[in-house]
């Protein structure tokens, strides 16, 4: 029983193939308006910092030969800490000021992320902007700003180091326009095969034998065929002609 109900059910779609295919093709053509048409590229730049020696003093920082285990057990501990300061106002703040842009710290702090490598001591800064060379700026202008806050206003110490400067990106970081289209696409077979299943169910015409005793509870004995009529007449009359 299951295997014909499965069997029913392909038939189904099959004879609903050509609707399928265009609701299909209807998602996949909004998937590229929408990916085209209504999102705003974003490019997103990366800078990294690496936390080193916990010297009091640059001179002393860069003559040190070695990282000692207290180094590392500070280190560690701070890296938490440091990835909250990058997005505080008082840092974010300073970047606005010297780079000269239009825009508040709340707006600024929504476009700039930052994670911590776990395990390490390394700290991503991203930023993503409209324009690729202001993302770029900004996240090596928040790292400058912060190894310079960190050394002088709040620790006092020469841990921080740029590791790797942030570069301008060359393609949009949040548009993908296979994705959405695949995305799309799914959506429509989904939708499709809702509609399917709805219209088959709100069907109520008898089609086939087999509907009858699905609905009547008992066997067909015999059916007769459809005669047409008109098309016997005619032939009738084409034969009387000859």
């Amino acid at each position: 029983m299951e295997e014909i109900d499965l069997k029913e059910l392909f038939q189904i779609f099959w004879n609903k193939k050509i609707q399928i295919i265009l609701i299909i093709l209807i998602f996949m053509v909004i998937g590229i308006i929408y990916s085209v048409g209504f999102v705003t590229p974003m490019y997103s730049s990366s800078t990294t910092l690496v936390l080193a020696g916990t010297s009091n003093s640059p001179e002393q920082n860069q003559t040190a030969e070695t990282i000692t285990a207290t180094d590392l057990t500070i280190n560690s501990k701070l890296v938490s800490t440091y990835s909250v300061l990058v997005k505080s106002e008082n840092i974010l703040g300073q970047v606005i000021s010297n780079l000269g842009i239009n825009v508040d710290e709340e707006q600024l702090k929504k476009h700039v992320e930052v994670t911590s490598v776990e395990d390490t001591e390394l700290i991503e800064i991203t930023v993503s902007n409209e324009n690729p060379e202001y993302a770029a700026r900004i996240a090596n202008e928040i790292a400058n700003v912060f190894k310079e806050k960190i050394a002088g206003d709040v620790y006092n110490i020469n841990n921080v180091y740029i590791w790797d400067e942030a570069k301008v990106a060359t393609e949009p970081s949040n548009v993908n326009h296979p994705k959405n289209i695949v995305i799309f696409a799914f959506i429509g077979a989904v939708i499709s095969a809702m509609y399917v299943l709805i219209v088959n169910m709100l069907d109520t015409t008898v089609k086939t034998q087999e509907d009858i005793e699905k609905s009547i509870k008992i066997p067909v004995l015999a059916s007769i065929p459809m005669y047409d009529m008109d098309m016997e007449k005619l032939k009738k009359g084409k034969g009387g002609r000859r």
